[in-house]
């Protein structure tokens, strides 16, 4: 069994994409806060037309009801845990485990340049080596796939920072285990970085 797990918020005004607001507003940063949801799960969906991977949408800052009213039945939807980025990232991995799964990827919203192809050689990837990392040009991860749970990865890390993928693989490292790395994409976080996104937006 293969699972992918979809980090994001409900895109309520003030409450996501805040680093966005001086440019976009707070209502236009929530906006694009959906339109980079929705267009990330096209890919998730490209990928399920290809190969049997069950979609789990991870969310914070709304109900289960509000998310599957915004994105549809098509999902299963966890709200995500208590805790840092890397607590949540574990309760995450834990449950997917839990149920049965094989290889759990985890993905966010925030790298428009993620392909289902991309998806595919995640998972491809875990058939021969117990972890997978897609690198982000600000020195972060857009992506992190285990076929076990390995809680020692996401303790530890500076995460929001340039740290984190240099610390991750460290701490890979240091399990013993190898590590698949896939090409490096952009986030998009920043005002400079909206051109990142603008070529997927629509005209």
């Amino acid at each position: 069994m293969e699972q992918l797990i979809i980090f994001s918020r409900y895109p309520e005004p003030g409450r996501t994409k805040t680093r966005l607001i001086s440019r976009l507003g707070a209502a236009g940063a929530a906006e694009l806060q959906r339109r980079m949801t929705e267009h990330t799960l096209r890919q998730v969906r490209a990928l399920q037309r290809v190969r049997s991977v069950d979609g789990v949408v991870a969310f914070t800052g709304a109900t289960t009801d509000q998310m599957r009213a915004w994105l549809g039945d098509h999902w299963q939807y966890s709200p995500q845990t208590a805790g840092d980025l890397g607590q949540r990232m574990v309760a995450a991995i834990a449950h997917s485990c839990q149920a049965g799964s094989d290889r759990t990827v985890i993905i966010g919203i925030d790298c428009p340049d993620l392909t289902s192809a991309i998806l595919t050689a995640a998972f491809e990837q875990l058939q021969t080596h117990p972890v997978v990392l897609g690198p982000a040009q600000d020195g972060g991860y857009y992506l992190v796939g285990l076929t076990e749970p390995l809680p020692a990865l996401f303790t530890g890390i500076d995460w929001g920072t340039d740290r984190v993928l240099a610390q991750s693989q460290q701490a890979i490292a240091a399990q013993g285990k190898t590590c698949a790395i896939l090409p490096t994409l952009a986030d998009v976080d920043y005002p400079e970085d909206l051109p990142i996104w603008e070529k997927y937006a629509p005209s």
